[in-house]
């Protein structure tokens, strides 16, 4: 329980009316949530504008509305602040009511296209090896320590994300790690939170759906760099050529990390194999469990991170040697007459771009890649037709099929991948709707010593139809298809 007028200390405010002195039991931008006693924030959202809700708000008791634009009949008994951006204000006060729980934590965001959820998940285990309580928030899923605790969005919502780090706080966690994605930055969601680092991956195409553009994409990527305080820190790949745009305005200290540059955190690959990668990091020689070159990347930013919070950097190598890699990134199973199935979350063109160039990388050259890869639907659907001609490029045998295809046709998103099929590789390609049959068809094409590749749902372990979720895990499905087929 929290004073409102302690709560709005840190918002913008334009008018109040009623008063501040009250006592505020929770704080929620859903009228539905709201009792007596909690305050609601009218959130402009994508699908709904909040002020449209005001008067379920009142007639269930709200003790405060904080809005941007006031209702006309205003409530005897309720307190209406109304501020500049709800959004902004939502996070700002979900952080004062939850006692500013990430200034009592090394909080650490990883912002970029792909290797979010690997980079978060190596510092969680690797700061957990190095002694610490640690935090994270991650895609795949939360944690407080050892405790899971269910993920729904890669970033959660301002309230959601203050109470989790609270509870990080109350279990005596001092550090945590967080996925900071562009919906979030956009949507406020991080509002209010301080951080002492930040991590950019690396961007390519993707949510264009959401973002409109490509430019709007990379500003709000690099809105995280622009709120960072001077005390903070920003790791930048210096190998992806928007990097240093991230840092251009920034307040916090700049450094980089590269594989290809002479930069300040340095790793050359000696050797990549289906056992893991050889690298040298900063003259030093480890081997790590994690296969590919983006994994090279994800390692050498959570050294990165490590350094800048004052860890020792060969006892962080060490650590790092031995970590395994994030659920379904990379995920492989060998059947018993040696057919390699991976599984990974890549969902982007750069990102099955990198897996399959990784397979192309370890494999010899007697093993046929076979790549099975959908794409969601409601999303963007540019990048269909590019994600079906990387798989023809890089692949000996492609099917395409269904990924999440949400409330759009799965025949319709076929058709969108079909059309980057070219002439030339339309023999080697085949459509098949059901993603079960087509993990079943990769299976019985694939011969002793092929590789398989199921790309696009990773961890996931459902399949979202028509707005239902249905059981569904790749992994699980290929191990029963090489069973079910003697393979």
């Amino acid at each position: 329980m929290q004073l409102l007028q302690n709560i709005l200390q840190n918002v913008n405010v334009v008018s109040t009316h009623g008063t501040l002195d009250v006592q505020v039991q929770g704080i929620t931008f859903d009228s539905r949530h709201v009792r007596e006693g909690v305050l609601f924030v009218a959130v402009r959202g994508v699908q709904a504008d909040g002020h449209a809700y005001i008067s379920k708000a009142e007639e269930a008791q709200a003790v405060a509305i904080v809005c941007d634009e006031l209702p006309q009949d205003l409530k005897q008994g309720i307190t209406y602040v109304q501020v500049s951006d709800t959004g902004v204000a939502l996070g700002q006060m979900a952080s004062a009511y939850y006692g500013h729980p990430s200034k009592k934590l090394q909080l650490v965001g990883v912002t970029g296209t792909n290797g979010k959820t690997t980079s978060v998940t190596l510092l969680h285990k690797l700061f957990r090896e190095l002694g610490y309580h640690v935090g994270m928030i991650s895609t795949v899923q939360n944690q407080i320590d050892e405790q899971v605790i269910p993920s729904t969005h890669t970033t959660p919502d301002a309230v959601k994300l203050n109470e989790l780090l609270a509870q990080m706080v109350k279990a005596g966690c001092t550090h945590a790690f967080m996925e900071v994605s562009s919906h979030a930055m956009v949507q406020h969601r991080v509002a209010g939170i301080t951080f002492a680092g930040g991590v950019f991956t690396n961007i390519t195409h993707d949510h264009l759906d959401y973002h409109g553009t490509f430019d709007e994409y990379i500003k709000a990527k690099k809105s995280f760099f622009d709120m960072l305080p001077k005390n903070a820190f920003a790791l930048v790949n210096a190998d992806d050529k928007r990097g240093p745009i991230m840092v251009q305005n920034t307040k916090a200290e700049a450094h980089f990390y590269a594989l290809r540059k002479v930069v300040e955190f340095k790793a050359r690959i000696i050797d990549n194999t289906i056992q893991g990668l050889h690298l040298e990091v900063d003259g030093q020689e480890i081997w790590a469990k994690l296969i590919g070159t983006f994994n090279a990347y994800n390692l050498l930013a959570a050294y990165g991170v490590a350094v800048l919070l004052g860890e020792d950097a060969t006892e962080a190598l060490t650590v790092l040697s031995s970590l395994s890699s994030a659920a379904g990134r990379f995920d492989y199973i060998v059947s018993d007459s040696q057919i390699t199935g991976i599984v990974d979350y890549a969902h982007t063109p750069d990102a099955l771009e990198n897996v399959l160039n990784t397979i192309q990388q370890i494999r010899n050259p007697t093993q046929k890649v076979i790549t099975l890869v959908g794409c969601g639907g409601n999303r963007d659907a540019g990048k269909r037709p590019v994600m079906a001609d990387i798989a023809c490029r890089l692949s000996d045998k492609v099917i395409l099929t269904s990924d999440n295809p949400r409330f759009e046709e799965p025949q319709t998103i076929l058709e969108d991948m079909q059309k980057g099929v070219k002439p030339l590789d339309f023999k080697k390609t085949l459509s098949v709707l059901d993603r079960k049959e087509a993990i079943k068809t990769a299976c019985m094409l694939a011969e002793p010593n092929d590789i398989i590749l199921v790309a696009g749902k990773g961890h996931e372990t459902y399949q979202e139809i028509k707005g239902v979720k249905y059981d569904f895990d790749d992994k699980q499905i290929l191990r029963e298809m090489f069973q079910q087929l003697g393979k």
